[in-house]
């Protein structure tokens, strides 16, 4: 099962990773943001005053007048050979566009008059001085006739300044009394409600009529091509990354796939990379488990099939014999016997059929484990007792300290940890001379116990094949010792089960084989098989 705090590390490589990408967005769209206003913000300087400039470029008479005038911008004409200017500006200006400069004392904008003077207009607040300007311009002209003379020439000259103009019927169409005071002291109001409103200018014309004029509206930094950019930016960049994360997640999954199909196709040692903290990596490593588990099972399986009918051969062959020797027998004496030994091979039989269910229990799958609190110290000398009086010609001891006795219990299945002691004290029974020690060594986590006999031993290279289903050693650990080659193997699942492990040694205190069970005393869940997986 996942814990949730294995997995902290992937999150937080996620989240820095998304700060990253965050970071990185914020950082080129402000840039990107930057550098594309830079650009709208010199057209914006170019193109609001075009039209204003175009029209004065044709009237220098204009020009001179306004420039005479206290006009707020400053108005110049200056002859082409004073004015420096690189091939790029000089071309633009010869095609009768407008260039801005934006220097340290305001914003100069330049338009050619002819082929021997330039336009030059200073401003310091470039809105409201150009729509100052383009309404003064409006004024200029109908005071000295030079806009058109129809019904609509306010209009039209309006539009040729790049405004719109129109008289106004009353005073009560102003915006406020403030107005109306500087339109009388000054001849000219100028009004924006807001910064990113457009502005509006009023002014007295020569034969009293009041003017509106509706100016461009101001540069705008978040106009709405550039949220649509910004948004466009933030949804591409989440499409990579989300793309990224998913193709990730997908090359896992497939690998995953073929695995699986490999596997179902009967190739058991099918695996998939070794994988990272993330989720996908957790399922690989996940399936890989369970490969390794249904392989270990698969091999297993072979190997009961293989060991049972290796098993059952020797006790169902002599009870085939005895079975033909009573057909044949008359002898009260021998009958008796035959029928004795038919009912020992039977009790082998049973004994076999119990290891064998056993340990198939305890290899496929985790157990039913009723883990409860288990006075371990009862259980080993109550397996000596058993022992006891089933080889009375041996000498069977426990050595338990006083803080074993102390503090005796541990979490543990009571039936399965009896299994496991009763089996090694039963193996060293078989094999021993004649003394068997058994030894408990507890502290405050771990339980120990050592059961040792004065037999042969085992050879160190025999060390690892001993826990192995259905082996036997040579040598003085053979059939002859009874047993079926299960005993240990049990042994070794039961401590696997409890989170813990058995080792096999030799013995310093009687000089045969030493096997140790280690396990700790309290187990992670209440299901000490879960807890193991």
């Amino acid at each position: 099962m996942f814990n949730t705090l294995s997995l902290t590390p992937y999150y937080l490589r996620v989240y820095a990773f998304l700060a990253l990408v965050a970071l990185g967005v914020t950082l080129f769209g402000g840039a990107l943001v930057l550098g594309l206003n830079a650009v709208r913000h010199q057209a914006f300087l170019e193109d609001t005053p075009e039209p204003l400039m175009r029209w004065l470029a044709n009237h220098p008479g204009a020009v001179r007048e306004l420039a005479a005038s206290d006009a707020g911008a400053r108005l110049r004409l200056l002859p082409m050979d004073t004015v420096s200017l690189n091939d790029v500006a000089e071309e633009r200006l010869a095609h009768g566009q407008v260039l801005a400069r934006n220097r340290g004392d305001g914003i100069y904008l330049y338009r050619l008059m002819n082929t021997e003077s330039i336009l030059e207009i200073r401003v310091e607040n470039f809105y409201r001085q150009i729509a100052e300007l383009a309404t003064r311009t409006l004024r200029l002209a109908d005071r000295h006739g030079l806009s058109e003379s129809e019904p609509d020439a306010l209009t039209a000259f309006g539009v040729r300044l790049g405004v719109l103009a129109r008289p106004l019927e009353s005073t009560d169409a102003l915006p406020g009394d403030n107005v109306l005071r500087q339109v009388v002291e000054q001849d000219l109001a100028y009004y924006q409600p807001g910064r990113r409103a457009a502005a509006r200018t009023f002014a007295r014309m020569t034969d009293g009529t009041l003017i509106e004029v509706r100016h461009p509206a101001p540069f705008q930094f978040w106009a709405w091509p550039m949220i649509l950019l910004a948004g466009i930016l933030v949804a591409l960049t989440l499409g990579v990354v989300v793309y990224y994360l998913l193709a990730r997640l997908h090359g896992r999954l497939r690998s995953i796939e073929g695995a699986v199909s490999r596997i179902a196709r009967g190739e058991l040692d099918a695996r998939v990379g070794s994988g990272d903290l993330s989720i996908a990596g957790r399922l690989g490593d996940a399936f890989n488990r369970m490969a390794d588990h249904i392989q270990r099972l698969v091999g297993v399986q072979r190997e009961m099939i293989h060991g049972v009918s290796h098993e059952l051969r020797t006790p169902v062959a002599r009870i085939r014999f005895g079975v033909q020797m009573i057909e044949d027998c008359d002898d009260p004496d021998m009958l008796r016997s035959q029928l004795s030994a038919i009912d020992s091979d039977i009790q082998e039989l049973d004994e076999l059929i119990d290891e064998i269910l056993t340990y198939a229990r305890l290899e496929q799958g985790g157990p039913i484990m009723a883990v409860q609190r288990t006075d371990i110290v009862e259980t080993v000398e109550q397996v000596i007792r058993e022992q006891q009086s089933t080889r009375p010609d041996l000498t069977i001891n426990a050595t338990i300290p006083d803080e074993a006795r102390e503090k005796p219990w541990a979490e543990a299945e009571p039936r399965y940890i009896h299994r496991a002691i009763q089996n090694l004290v039963g193996n060293a029974t078989r094999y021993a001379n004649a003394n068997v020690l058994v030894e408990c060594h507890f502290d405050d986590q771990t339980m120990r116990i050592d059961v040792q006999d004065d037999g042969a031993g085992i050879p160190e290279e025999d060390w690892d094949k001993v826990f192995t289903a259905f082996a036997r050693l040579d040598d003085s650990r053979t059939r002859k010792s009874g047993g079926y080659g299960l005993g240990l193997s049990i042994v070794r699942r039961i401590l696997y089960w409890h989170g813990g492990q058995a080792f096999v040694g030799r013995s310093e205190k009687l000089g045969g084989a030493c096997f140790t069970l280690v396990w700790p005393r309290y187990q992670a869940t209440d299901n000490a098989g879960e807890a193991i997986q």
